[in-house]
């Protein structure tokens, strides 16, 4: 019973499974450059770093686009961090927005926890979308 699921919902589970190690990449990174670099520039290269390795975990092992040519995974790359770039600012921006309209409440101290939470599930959920739909979305192979 459990395999069924784990077949029907495997894409999905490890989109969440690469994310959650693309999350452990970005922190590590962070944490190894904040000892040459300032926070903002440690924080950058940690972003980079992440959203490369989450580029090629997801184009290999999620949704299996495996080779293509060198045009295709470039578009495929720019594509990816134009969605990226998308839902971060989606996050930046929406974070005082959910909080002015009342979604402020304080979890186990964080300031704007909730709305934090509510912004980080539909950010992945946007990811994904934008990854599967758009960015590793299949071929159309022509009827014979």
């Amino acid at each position: 019973m459990v395999n069924i699921y784990i077949n029907k919902y495997k894409e999905q589970i490890l989109y969440i499974a690469f994310g959650a190690a693309t999350t452990l990449v970005n922190w590590v990174t962070y944490a190894l450059f904040l000892r040459f670099f300032i926070l903002a520039v440690s924080n950058m290269i940690a972003w980079i770093i992440a959203v490369v390795f989450a580029f090629l975990v997801n184009k290999v092992y999620v949704f299996k686009r495996g080779y293509t040519t060198f045009w295709e995974t470039l578009k495929e790359l720019v594509l990816f961090l134009g969605a990226r770039a998308f839902s971060g600012l989606f996050e930046i921006f929406g974070l005082p927005v959910l909080v002015y309209v009342g979604l402020d409440h304080t979890i186990y101290g964080v300031e704007g926890a909730l709305a934090k939470i509510i912004l980080s599930v539909v950010v992945i959920i946007l990811n994904y979308f934008f990854s599967k739909f758009i960015i590793f979305k299949e071929k159309q192979t022509p009827a014979e």
